[in-house]
């Protein structure tokens, strides 16, 4: 057989067993669309710690990129971060695990520091175990209490909306470990 027959018949098959495979995935999301209007809207209140370990071997804050200003501001504009944060009920980093913080922040302001935030809080334990939700929007972070957006969730948070309430807890001494206080509000 030829590659051009064989990815025509690789396509043949997605075509004629995607359906089937997918179907049960599709008829429960028809359902849960279906009963979408029927139901009544939560609020719910989180508070949680973010463990941000910034150096040692086990350090969840990496750089990415800087722009060729960065170095030159004191806003440090231009500089990008990944981020795998751990999540936990209290401020000590050894408290109970509730998941971990990901994604993405930028350094966006030519003038002050402050954060452009794209993360998602995915819930590893408890009762949210395997619900996210998806947090974008300005962090000022100099400031002492900071409001960003949530704009999405899956699982128990699916179509969540709301806000976070953000504090910096603590920083060590030697600043390679700084706490973050979240208390959230969603609807969904």
């Amino acid at each position: 057989m030829t590659k051009i027959g064989a990815v025509i018949l690789g396509f043949c098959s997605l075509a004629i067993f995607m359906p089937w495979v997918c179907s049960g995935l599709v008829k429960e999301e028809e359902i849960w669309s279906e009963t979408l209007c029927q139901r009544k809207e939560k609020v719910t209140k989180l508070h949680f710690y973010n463990q941000e370990l910034r150096q040692g071997p086990n350090k969840t804050l990496y750089i990415v990129a800087k722009s060729e200003v960065t170095d030159s501001l004191p806003s440090q504009f231009g500089m990008v971060f990944v981020l795998d944060h751990l999540i936990t009920a209290g401020p000590e980093p050894d408290s109970k695990k509730l998941g971990r913080m990901q994604g993405t922040v930028m350094l966006s302001d030519l003038h002050e520091q402050s954060l452009v935030v794209l993360v998602n809080v995915i819930f590893t334990y408890g009762k949210y175990n395997g619900s996210t939700l998806s947090i974008l929007g300005r962090n000022p972070y100099t400031e002492k209490v900071r409001e960003i957006s949530v704009v999405g969730g899956t699982g128990v948070f699916r179509m969540a909306r709301g806000y976070v309430i953000t504090r910096t807890h603590s920083e060590s001494d030697d600043h390679t470990l700084g706490v973050y206080e979240y208390t959230v509000f969603v609807s969904h």
